[in-house]
């Protein structure tokens, strides 16, 4: 009888997940423009500006504080992406420095990045350890030890730089969408409405592309990382979960030279 409710938390979790998905693209999208939208002639033009700039910035805070509850650097980066975009929506500006406040956030992630790189700490191991969920500082021990073999840690540097100049490419092309859609005064209905309508060309042609990439990168070094412990494991056959394989090798299983030599 202890085996039944195993199934049944794998697909809450699942559900869960989705609905967190669903909530990201409702509250971080898809409200701030329908409020742009429908909500500048009732709210006035500079209300409904402020209230849909500030839902995702409200979203992203409400997840972090009491949703997702983890203090991590990847929290602390969203949290702190979240409050510079919230200051910024009281930076009342058109033209070009309209464009330049909708980029500051992906200046910013493409910034981070590459100064993680620059300080050795490439930022996709944080993305891959949040993935891989290491639950006591053994599991941390191991996963840092495997962050650092060559394969792995090269897989970590080009992910990273490729997130890096991804970020760097999206953030011009932002630019270059807002100067050129949104062209009126600021506090006017006409605003409003391009503004809405840039945000949902930018969070299609530019989101999609890289939440894909995100997944890609962090897929490939998890494979890595596989790759790493199966190639050490020779008696371990099917289909193992990533710290199956982890506490295998931590208890001393046969290991065969590596396929990959250091």
């Amino acid at each position: 009888m202890g085996c039944g409710p195993t199934p049944s938390r794998g697909k809450l979790r699942s559900i869960n997940r989705l609905l967190k998905l669903a909530l990201d693209v409702l509250l971080g999208a898809v409200v701030p423009i329908l409020v742009l939208a429908y909500l500048s002639d009732p709210l006035g033009a500079v209300p409904a500006y402020l209230l849909s700039a500030l839902v995702p910035v409200g979203w992203v805070l409400a997840d972090l504080s009491f949703i997702s509850g983890r203090f991590n650097f990847i929290a602390a980066f969203l949290g702190l992406n979240a409050m510079v975009r919230g200051v910024l929506a009281f930076w009342f500006v058109d033209g070009a420095l309209y464009a330049l406040k909708d980029t500051v956030g992906a200046i910013l992630v493409a910034l981070v990045f590459g100064g993680s790189l620059l300080m050795g700490r490439p930022l996709l191991g944080a993305f891959v350890a949040q993935a891989l969920g290491p639950r006591t500082p053994e599991q941390e021990a191991s996963l840092e030890s495997l962050f650092a073999e060559r394969p792995v840690a090269r897989a970590l540097l080009v992910g990273t730089a490729g997130l890096a100049l991804l970020n760097a490419a999206t953030a011009a092309i932002n630019f270059v969408l807002n100067l050129w859609i949104v062209g009126a005064p600021f506090g006017t209905g006409e605003f409003n409405s391009q503004v809405a309508r840039v945000n949902a060309l930018t969070r299609l042609t530019l989101g999609v592309p890289e939440f894909l990439v995100m997944g890609f990168m962090i897929w490939w070094v998890i494979y890595s990382l596989h790759s790493r412990l199966y190639s050490r494991l020779p008696e371990v056959g099917g289909r193992k979960g990533f710290w199956e394989l982890v506490e295998a090798q931590g208890k001393g299983a046969p290991a065969r030279p590596s396929e990959h030599p250091l």
